[in-house]
């Protein structure tokens, strides 16, 4: 198997969550690029839109579609619309999240606020999972790459429902690889450092930034393309022996604040 071949999805059927912007935008473009055919899944359809267009643009295959992963019903329309469109599911992205930001005062959340992250970082990927699953197995290929979180791993004031819920995601892909590997699927996470987005965005300030750096060797933040390189390799038949991993992307550092 030549280099072109480690990294060639031709053929291959890619869905991502939360890929209208940020680490799914890139994540959609990076499988495109690579031949994958993509379903921008997005809770906004007018982001997701312009995502498939730019992918169509460059030469690429892409549709949008519109999913709430609060939603049941939103997450099983989504296989049942990627399956009519393009016949399978091979490559599943569970980008969708939310929470963090050390917004999480355990004082200022309730129990709705901590169902609710749970439901997005854990539930909606496990959900998603299986539904694709049975596609992945019938199909002859599957990978499921899972964003996790720095967070997953570091001790940080004002994050603990965030976090652990980006822990359970964790451990949930390594369990799901027993369960899925015997039928060739792979099951990994990739964990970004923080990275240039339009959420960090809305923290950062460039005494913040400095203080991240200062736990950072490669001493810059991290851009979605190289989240986007991870989620590649997970996807690509360059990793068919790779299962069950969290792969850290953090410039080999950890971007916490003292």
């Amino acid at each position: 198997m030549n280099t072109d071949e480690l990294f060639d999805l031709k053929g291959k059927v890619a869905v991502v969550t939360g890929g209208g912007d940020g680490i799914g935008k890139g994540s959609c473009r990076i499988l495109a690029a690579a031949g994958a055919s993509v379903v921008v899944s997005d809770l906004n359809l007018e982001k997701a839109q312009i995502v498939a267009d730019e992918i169509k643009a460059e030469g690429g295959t892409a549709v949008a579609c519109e999913c709430n992963a609060l939603k049941e019903e939103d997450l099983n329309a989504l296989i049942d619309f990627t399956v009519k469109t393009f016949g399978t599911v091979n490559i599943l992205v569970n980008n969708a999240g939310l929470g963090g930001g050390g917004r999480e005062n355990p004082y200022n959340i309730d129990r709705k606020y901590v169902e609710r992250i749970y439901a997005i970082n854990v539930i909606a990927p496990w959900q998603l999972s299986k539904l694709a699953a049975p596609y992945m197995k019938e199909s002859g290929y599957g990978s499921i790459v899972n964003i996790t979180s720095m967070s997953s791993i570091n001790n940080s004031p004002s994050m603990a429902i965030y976090g652990s819920s980006k822990a359970a995601l964790n451990h949930m892909a390594s369990n799901l690889a027993y369960d899925y590997g015997q039928w060739g699927i792979r099951v990994n996470c990739v964990g970004p450092g923080a990275t240039r987005t339009a959420a960090l965005s809305t923290v950062l300030t460039p005494e913040i930034e400095a203080r991240m750096l200062a736990h950072t060797p490669i001493h810059r933040l991290g851009e979605v393309s190289d989240i986007a390189g991870a989620v590649l390799y997970f996807a690509a038949p360059v990793s068919q022996w790779v299962s069950g991993q969290v792969l850290m992307v953090n410039g080999g550092g950890v971007q916490t604040l003292d």
